[in-house]
């Protein structure tokens, strides 16, 4: 299964299980790093920060860029989230994820995004399902699924994948094609709940081998609350992307490194042709000794 994403200028990239890993970045989101220097920026309507960041994302490989501006001090979501978007339209040629939870706002951001940009994002809730699909549909929009519904995140992989299927026949009644969804099986701190990655990794798989959706993950969650979270990250990261996920929401320049080699031991890199680019990269830069 394919989706089809297109960059303001029309340059298209595809998403499979057969192409290479591809990265959304998740820096502009005043929850992430530097979140209150982000969100004075935003509450003040400089976005010079929000244009620094989709620079640096496109520098370290992001494919995407996803777009959030929610935050305590942003009291006008819908015309900063237009603001932001647009910044990150003028500097970087890449599509562009509308993060946002607001409708109005939505509804804004989608009228000067240019290219075909994600949703995200739209959850198995009614309110959620009704507020988004028909923008989607009209914006002709990929959107991303949320894998919880009325009831919260199911705890089992099998709970997860039955919300999955009902988002996918849902958007199918609106004219929504499976192929225009990425799923996220949602991640959970296992210092909460032990059980919880295992969960996660088996809904990956599950609706990989059932519904065939493209897979998106935001993974940093898993390592909350615990010490060493870079390195749980970047393991779990791992597991995820062998388990099916092919277009994960992360902060690209700390995990570019871990995509790269996964796309070469995933048989995605011929010749390891971009393992050897990234190497050289590196090497030329002085950040890698051997």
């Amino acid at each position: 299964m394919e989706t089809i994403l297109q960059a303001p200028s029309g340059k298209q990239i595809v998403l499979s299980p057969h192409h290479p890993v591809a990265m959304i970045g998740e820096r502009i989101n005043p929850s992430a790093g530097r979140r209150v220097q982000l969100a004075n920026a935003l509450a003040a309507g400089d976005m010079a920060l929000v244009r620094e960041e989709a620079l640096r994302q496109a520098a370290a490989g992001a494919a995407a860029i996803d777009v959030n501006v929610q935050a305590g001090q942003v009291h006008d979501e819908a015309a900063t989230l237009v603001a932001a978007v647009q910044t990150v339209a003028a500097a970087v040629d890449l599509p562009i994820a509308i993060d946002t939870n607001d409708g109005r706002a939505l509804a804004e951001a989608l009228k000067v995004c240019p290219g075909r940009p994600i949703i995200n994002s739209v959850s198995g809730e009614e309110a959620s399902l009704a507020r988004v699909l028909p923008l989607a549909a009209a914006h002709k929009a990929v959107v991303i699924g949320l894998a919880m519904d009325d009831d919260g995140i199911p705890a089992t992989a099998e709970g997860r994948l039955a919300v999955a299927e009902k988002i996918v026949r849902r958007a199918e009644t609106f004219g929504i094609p499976a192929n225009d969804i990425l799923m996220d099986s949602l991640t959970l701190s296992v210092g909460a709940d032990h059980a919880a990655a295992a969960v996660t990794l088996e809904t990956i798989r599950l609706i990989r081998a059932h519904l065939g959706l493209n897979l998106t993950l935001g993974a940093s969650n898993v390592s909350f609350g615990l010490p060493l979270r870079p390195q749980i990250n970047v393991g779990f990261l791992y597991m995820a992307l062998a388990a099916g996920v092919n277009c994960p929401i992360v902060d690209p320049t700390k995990m570019r490194e871990t995509v790269t080699i996964a796309n070469l031991l995933l048989g995605r890199d011929r010749h390891a042709a971009r393992f050897l680019a990234y190497y050289r990269q590196t090497q030329a830069s002085g950040k890698r000794d051997a």
